[in-house]
């Protein structure tokens, strides 16, 4: 009996894989179960923050070496930067999308569902291929333990080589030099603009900041850089010179003259430097903004014609003018409502709430609500400071860890001349600002991406 148990013990053991994997794939999980199971053993960034990045590569590259290293069966344009790099990456993958290629776009983080990170055409990737992902590698999973975005690099990877993608575009997460993403090699590297954010993690000044992001720069890999910034731009060409990679900065060849904003889309006069006539771009994401980012794509665009990407004008303007609708963007600068007038943006640093302050002013309206809440784990001071002191303030929290509770941000606020009220949930505060409020006003909702997320009308 004592060696038949010795026995069963070794053929235990040598058979523990198979059995665990056979335990696990006999009780398939549902979507919903998957994603709570994802959130419960993996750690998730949006959720606690820092200690969830993990400053290396190597479970990424371990995963992917897994899969069969997917990242190397599709072509992809690795798009990094502080602001920028979501609208970017959308305005890229919809003129591809327009041109015919089949394209596939990864972005991060998701406002209503995981499967908006992974998009082929705008579509996003089918609930059950998420499920049979995690399905299928979960003792993997269970062994490397990852973090929630390093798998979700490795699924995207996966899904777009299964895919046979044309192209896909590829939005870093935090960073770019550590980021999970940075195991690709692109045909082209983007980096859009560089301000402070995360701080924490990527270095508290601008030359910090762009050596992190800088190291998306790949040997002999073209790159742009959509703005020339004395701070940083010669970080950016040391890592173009070590790295062999040629360098264009695009605002060395487009600028934007002005821009008109119109209800649902905003129009940018651009001049390509040294043409007589400029033209105009039709923008579906809106915000003055989005002038640094279309000068950025226009260069890329220039780069991926010459490298025999066939891109026509009229894919060009039809990705510009139908990029939500292609593509499925939401948060940018999203009108909710016209009366009254209902917006919100996931702006959450002080380069981009600069940017919001500008579209406020080039907006109509007779009293500002601005409905905010922020993450716990940042320096929101720079940002109160700038913020209108005229304006009526409803005070929220999202509902994640991260989540800077109401009473602190009021407190803060008041410190900085701004009073208001606190209702904790948002959809809640903007429900108490439609009752308070005229037609005629304006209400704003931002402050965290994670804030937007929560309004049930997006």
């Amino acid at each position: 009996m004592q060696i038949e148990r010795f026995a069963l013990f070794l053929w235990l053991k040598t058979n523990q894989n198979t059995i665990f994997a056979t335990l696990l794939t006999s009780c398939q999980m549902t979507y919903e179960q998957t994603i709570a199971y994802l959130y419960e053993k993996l750690p998730v960034f949006h959720r606690i923050g820092k200690v969830a990045f993990k400053a290396d590569l190597s479970n990424t590259i371990a995963l992917c070496e897994h899969l069969d290293n997917p990242q190397q069966k599709f072509k992809a344009i690795h798009v990094a930067g502080t602001n920028g790099k979501g609208s970017t990456s959308h305005y890229l993958a919809a003129i591809f999308q327009s041109a015919g290629y089949k394209t596939g776009l990864y972005t991060s983080p998701h406002l209503k569902s995981f499967t908006e990170r992974i998009r082929v055409n705008g579509q996003i990737i089918p609930e059950n291929k998420v499920v049979d992902f995690v399905e299928d590698n979960q003792y993997f999973i269970e062994t490397l333990a990852p973090s929630f975005f390093e798998l979700s690099v490795g699924m995207a990877f996966d899904y777009f080589a299964k895919e046979a993608v044309d192209i896909a575009i590829i939005e870093v997460g935090l960073g770019g030099r550590l980021d999970s993403t940075n195991i690709i090699t692109p045909i082209l590297s983007v980096i859009t603009n560089i301000s402070f954010d995360h701080t924490d993690i990527l270095g508290d000044t601008l030359p910090k900041i762009a050596y992190e992001k800088a190291g998306i720069i790949k040997q002999q890999v073209p790159v742009v850089i959509s703005e020339r910034n004395a701070e940083t731009e010669t970080v950016f060409m040391d890592k173009a010179k070590q790295e062999n990679a040629p360098i264009y900065f695009a605002s060395d060849e487009y600028k934007s003259n002005g821009s008109t904003l119109k209800e649902n889309s905003i129009d940018l006069e651009i001049v390509r430097i040294g043409d007589k006539y400029p033209f105009e771009i039709n923008s579906q994401l809106m915000g003055n903004y989005q002038s640094k980012n279309i000068i950025g794509v226009l260069k890329a665009v220039d780069l991926l014609v010459k490298s025999g990407y066939l891109i026509h004008l009229k894919n060009i303007e039809e990705g510009f003018a139908k990029v939500v609708d292609l593509t499925g963007l939401k948060g940018r600068w999203q009108t909710l409502s016209k009366s009254p007038k209902i917006i919100c943006d996931t702006a959450h640093n002080v380069a981009g709430i600069l940017q919001i302050l500008e579209n406020l002013k080039m907006s109509n309206y007779h009293q500002l609500w601005m409905i905010l809440g922020f993450v716990s784990d940042k320096d929101i001071s720079s940002i109160l400071s700038l913020l209108p002191k005229e304006a009526n303030y409803i005070f929220c929290q999202a509902n994640i860890p991260r989540a800077l509770q109401a009473i602190e941000l009021l407190n803060k606020a008041i410190d900085f001349g701004l009073n208001g009220v606190i209702i904790n949930e948002v959809n809640d505060a903007i429900d108490y600002a439609v009752s308070k409020c005229t037609e005629d006003d304006l209400i704003y909702v931002g402050g965290s991406t994670f804030v937007v997320a929560e309004i049930n009308s997006l």
